[in-house]
């Protein structure tokens, strides 16, 4: 048989006679062996492959603790007053056989081999579930991929320390939920986290929003205002889209990264804050370095630890994990308990390559739930470009499809789907679609952060559309 580290219990292992010769003769090593009064005196430190007992001296009730001791070894009994209840008991609790004395050493030896093989059977049965689709889980978060069970394994190892971290994906990831995440499982989860989308703001207001400035600094400073570094002081700071920072702010952002010192924008005076900093970026960050466009120094700064997002087209066992909670997040919040996607529906989500990822899954989701008419989500209920039709292309079904509800809120759903199909056919760019509607700008602007559609997938959109956010 293989060889293996087996548990011997037994209140009198002398009774047992060659017993152990032959079982140290097949190969096995036995790690622990009672005084004569049967007392365990203390079991191995390193795992167990099997346990031998005697069921007088453990009792059905000390089976489960045996197959729970480290390594989860297989169990064999040997009884001697034949109480069949007993016996039924300790297979029920997880003993792998229960043998009578008196018994041959060769069937001992048999006993002892299949309950290997059985451990060995169950180990892999294990393997395979978590390979094919167990549920990973890391504060809110859930995945069945192996690359996300691999992020959130590192996740854990670095959450809980003082390491700058850089998470790197493309947009709609979920890089500020694993920010969060992060900042949640950490010593600081108590403390503020406090997010800057560097790419929303001008560069010369950026500097202001990072570290506060004095009254009188610029034009507009009316008073003195603390900065996002402050306000982050104990907690996390999250900066998103960090590429898009100038040279000139990099430079101070490496220096508060490395001394935890800065000014305020107009002042003298130095401020210290105890702040951890995890940066985001959609960008290859190397690339921006050889471009001239980041500097080398703040990139080994940042990212002492680096976190990549596989896209959601490279993680599929995620896209039905992923609907289902959107499906029910939605449904509870818009009063449509119960609704539920049908398997054509998944069929379809499966089939999509999802180029805004888990952002533009999510935004999907909630429109089907908000136009599908039945019970269940079906495949014309989703965007039309996930539903396989062409792009832009909307449900024309009538009003008997809309909920009833609120006139009101029965109004915004073909109010969105029509933003909505206007962002497709204009290739998201905003300033098309704001002239295609003939609306402005800023009426486009309130409606898309209205209708959570700021993350519509642009494609093709010239650089000058980027005013618009």
């Amino acid at each position: 048989m293989a060889a293996g580290r087996l548990l011997f219990l037994d209140p009198d292992p002398e009774g047992h006679g060659d017993l152990l010769t032959h079982l140290a003769s097949a190969g096995l090593e036995l790690v622990f062996r009672p005084g004569p009064d049967g007392a365990a005196e203390e079991y191995a430190p390193a795992p167990l492959d099997l346990v031998l007992a005697a069921l007088e001296a453990v009792g059905p009730a000390g089976v489960e603790a045996l197959a729970n001791l480290p390594g989860h070894p297989g169990v064999v009994l040997l009884e001697s007053f034949g109480d069949p209840a007993d016996s039924l008991e300790a297979l029920r609790r997880g003993a792998s056989a229960v043998l009578s004395r008196p018994v041959p050493n060769e069937q001992v030896l048999l006993a002892l081999e299949r309950a290997l093989a059985q451990r060995q059977q169950e180990r892999e049965n294990r393997r395979l579930r978590e390979d094919l689709g167990q549920r990973f889980e890391l504060a809110s978060l859930v995945s069945r991929d192996p690359h996300m069970r691999r992020v959130f394994s590192l996740v854990e190892a670095v959450a809980d320390t003082r390491a700058n971290l850089l998470i790197e994906g493309e947009s709609g990831t979920g890089k500020t939920v694993l920010a969060r995440a992060i900042h949640q499982l950490s010593g600081r989860g108590k403390a503020p986290f406090v997010e800057v989308n560097c790419g929303a703001l001008p560069k010369d207001l950026l500097e202001s929003e990072l570290f506060g400035h004095v009254r009188g600094a610029f034009t507009g400073a009316h008073r003195d205002r603390e900065g996002k570094f402050e306000t982050a002081d104990g907690g996390t700071l999250f900066l998103d889209e960090i590429a898009t920072a100038s040279l000139e702010l990099q430079v101070k952002l490496l220096r508060v990264l490395e001394s935890r010192r800065f000014e305020r924008v107009g002042e003298d005076k130095t401020r210290q804050v105890d702040v951890r900093v995890i940066a985001a970026s959609n960008r290859d960050l190397v690339e921006e370095v050889a471009a001239g466009r980041f500097r080398e120094d703040l990139y080994f700064r940042i990212q002492v630890v680096a976190i990549l997002l596989p896209p959601l087209r490279e993680r599929p066992l995620d896209i039905p994990l992923l609907a289902e909670r959107f499906v029910e997040r939605f449904a509870r919040e818009h009063g449509r308990d119960g609704l539920c996607l049908s398997p054509a529906a998944i069929g379809r989500l499966l089939a999509h390559p999802w180029p805004g990822n888990v952002r533009e899954l999510e935004h999907a989701l909630e429109r089907a739930v908000l136009l599908a008419p039945g019970a269940r989500i079906e495949p014309e209920d989703l965007p039309g470009n996930v539903a396989g039709q062409g792009p832009g292309q909307a449900r024309t079904d009538g009003a008997q499809d809309l909920p009833l509800g609120p006139l009101k809120l029965a109004l915004e759903i073909p109010e969105r789907a029509l933003i909505e199909r206007a962002l497709g056919a204009c290739g998201g760019c905003r300033n098309e679609t704001a002239r295609l509607l003939d609306i402005n700008r800023t009426t486009l602007f309130n409606k898309m952060r209205k209708f959570g559609l700021l993350s519509f997938p642009r494609t093709g959109v010239p650089a000058a559309d980027d005013a618009l956010r």
